[in-house]
């Protein structure tokens, strides 16, 4: 059991302020740490000043002041500095930063320190989006409303000319499948692939805008499970002949372009295409140059579903060899595929997740984020893709993000863990400790905050699932307390981690010190556990879900400060849907829920998302039927609460409102609260009233 304890003296209080982000000083404060250029120094920020030393040395040095900047702006006749811009450092003497120019555009400038010289070399509106940079050329790839324009040297090339509801160089099949962002320079910045999504065939979905005197439609295009999904296609521009060129992807068109990925030969493009019943991924290579299909490099097949996390990644200097990242054994791991011979090898194998790919050192080895030591830490490795060899670079319990040094000789470790809020070091490639850079003061020491227990529980199954408790700052063994469930319980989300404050945050440790017992359980669906546990759930959202919450319930009521009949549960989105499946169907247990944003029926939710573990409804009427909460309001009892927000673009306002006219038609009471203008969640200064409401009602129910 891990334990995060504070003991009750005079200590302040938090506020909903505090829970709702608007107070920056209950949260850890972060120290940036970067590798100036290729060497293997380090940079810091230090009173609107820049400093380097090398790892181990034992004081600083003066690297850049706003003076010295400024003097160099002078030289150059360029504009004042008012405060230190954030470089990028590409040598030590120098990099590129963005700026606001003169005329209201974003101008791209080169620093060098060596020289004196400040260089302005490109520039983009201040009204753009998306946009991506290639370093090399120092051209610009960025969109405005639905088209795609490069600026190459302050020269604006517009790409497309699209009509309504066809979009370029934007995300695509609403994020999913790992897909990040829609422009894609090739290694040489030479040429630049990107989505071109038509809309056109998507059903409007109708939003409304309450701030007109007379409410405005806004629609949005929102393909429902089941429907017809938008079409996209992968172009390819060359800038030096300026030709437009599509990739023949081919038929049925209703499929997810992913993992979109260049060959080191600038030639070659690769495109995971992915079914829509999202069981199969061809990961195919086409010419970059004419668009034509070339071959399908692998196949992968799952019978629930295949989610591919992310591109492939190339080794230096390689055209034929890529590493890949596939649940092919239980687990995400590392694969080594070549491209001519087709082989594919395992770099790496065990009962653990990698978590993500981090680079390569140059030296036939490969950089890795996985749960190797515990499925609640993340740590970073180095293995040999020869031989599988590997090296644990961090040691210390906790979640670390790492940034190696060109020369791969040091590492700077940033990590949080249960104890420590934020911290940052200097290790070496064996993971031996060399330098102490960093560790934010604990920003809540002056609160009254209560112990944090992080412990375990064995499924139906026998899987082990992870629990947390928070108990109130005054706690009294001798007491029985209420208890509120936080729940998510659905993919991509992992609520117990060893990082500060167990992964909860100020908000349930808010709930915790108004004299509640906050509990979670990390149920099976959840990320990073392999294929058995996360695919449980495939075409029965829900279900397996509650099994485990209900598991969690029975291990509470072991607690002798547990009052079984004051219990409660809270969630938002996919934890909205399951707070409100707990009260439907466990009335007994559950005397009083909150649900904001609840999916309440799967048929009303987006196409990718919905049909990766519903499938559709034609294909899978029983189980959508079986997870529907808006045909079970018959067995409402107790308080129920649910939250909305009436611009929600990602669960519908659709799905509460239908329970709610359930409900009536039933003659069941509940309470019901909208937040009007927001979007999937309530943000900005109005979180505070959301956080007041959720917390007096359970103070009055519970």
């Amino acid at each position: 059991m891990l334990m995060m304890t504070s003991y009750a003296q005079e200590k302040k209080m938090f506020t909903p302020e505090d829970a709702s982000y608007n107070n920056r000083e209950v949260y850890a404060k972060a120290k940036s740490f970067k590798w100036l250029g290729s060497s293997d120094k380090f940079v810091f920020n230090e009173d609107n000043e820049i400093r380097f030393r090398s790892p181990g040395e034992k004081s600083s040095h003066t690297l850049l002041t706003l003076d010295m900047i400024n003097s160099i702006a002078k030289g150059n006749g360029v504009g004042e500095f008012k405060r230190m811009p954030n470089i990028t450092w590409t040598t030590e003497n120098g990099g590129y930063f963005f700026r606001m120019g003169e005329d209201g555009n974003i101008t791209l400038n080169t620093l060098n320190i060596k020289d004196k010289s400040i260089k302005n070399i490109n520039s983009y509106p201040a009204n753009a989006e998306n946009m991506t940079l290639d370093a090399k050329t120092m051209r610009i790839a960025y969109t405005i409303g639905n088209d795609l324009y490069i600026a190459n040297g302050g020269k604006q090339i517009r790409i497309t000319e699209n009509p309504e509801h066809v979009i370029a160089g934007q995300s695509v099949h609403r994020n999913e499948f790992a897909i990040d962002g829609g422009i894609f320079w090739s290694p040489d910045g030479s040429k630049l692939a990107y989505y071109l999504m038509d809309e056109s065939m998507v059903t409007d979905y109708p939003l409304v805008d309450i701030t007109t005197r007379i409410a405005t439609e806004k629609p949005i295009k929102y393909p429902m499970a089941g429907m017809t999904s938008h079409i996209v296609k992968l172009h390819v521009y060359d800038i030096a002949e300026g030709t437009d060129v599509v990739m023949q992807t081919g038929e049925p068109e209703e499929h997810y372009l992913t993992a979109i990925t260049w060959n080191n030969d600038n030639k070659n493009i690769y495109i995971g295409i992915l079914n829509r019943g999202q069981d199969t991924l061809n990961f195919n290579e086409y010419d970059a140059l004419s668009g034509e299909f070339k071959q399908t490099i692998f196949t992968d097949i799952d019978e629930q579903y295949v989610e591919p996390q992310g591109p492939a990644h190339f080794l230096p200097g390689s055209t034929t060899e890529f590493v890949w990242l596939a649940q092919r054994d239980g687990y995400y791991h590392l694969w080594l595929h070549n491209t001519k011979t087709l082989n594919a090898r395992q770099i790496e194998k065990g009962d653990y997740v990698v978590t993500s790919f981090n680079g390569f050192d140059g030296k036939g080895n490969a950089y890795y984020t996985s749960t190797e030591v515990s499925p609640l830490q993340r740590h970073f490795y180095k293995v040999s893709i020869k031989n599988g060899k590997k090296v644990k670079i961090t040691k210390k319990h906790g979640t670390h993000s790492v940034l190696p040094s060109k020369s791969g000789r040091y590492f700077i470790d940033n990590y949080t863990s249960i104890d420590v809020p934020r911290a940052a070091e200097i290790v070496d490639a064996n993971g031996r400790f060399i330098d102490y850079l960093y560790q934010a003061e604990n920003p809540i020491k002056d609160y009254n905050i209560g112990v944090t227990e992080i412990d375990s529980i064995e499924a139906e199954d026998g899987q082990l699932l992870y629990t947390r408790i928070i108990k109130p700052y005054n706690f009294d063994e001798n007491k029985k307390y209420p208890v509120i469930v936080y729940v998510y319980g659905g993919p991509h989300a992992q609520l117990i981690t060893d990082t500060w404050l167990a992964g909860a945050g100020i908000y349930l440790n808010y709930l915790a010190q108004e004299g509640f017992i906050v509990f979670t359980v990390d149920n099976r669906g959840s990320a990073d556990r392999g294929e058995a546990f996360e695919q449980i759930i495939h075409r029965q959202c829900g279900q397996m879900e509650m099994h485990d919450q209900m598991t969690g319930i029975e291990y509470l009521k072991t607690k002798p400060y547990v009052d079984a009949d004051r219990i409660g549960s809270d969630g938002w989105s996919y934890g909205g849907f399951m707070s409100t499946s707990l009260k439907i169907n466990y009335p007994e247990t559950f005397k009083v829920s909150v649900a904001g944003g609840p999916v309440i029926n799967w048929k009303y939710y987006e196409i990718m998302y919905g049909e990766r573990y519903m499938d559709t409804p034609q294909e899978n009427p029983e189980g959508y039927e079986l997870t529907a909460l808006d045909n079970k309001t018959d067995k409402l009892e107790g308080k129920l609460l649910i939250i909305h927000c009436s611009t929600d673009p990602t669960v519908v306002w659709q799905n509460s409102l239908s329970f709610l006219e359930q409900a009536i038609h039933n003659q069941k009471q509940m309470d019901y609260f909208v937040y009007p203008g927001h979007d999937h969640n309530v943000y900005g200064m109005d979180r505070a009233h959301l956080i007041t409401k959720i917390t007096e009602y359970f103070k009055d129910n519970l």
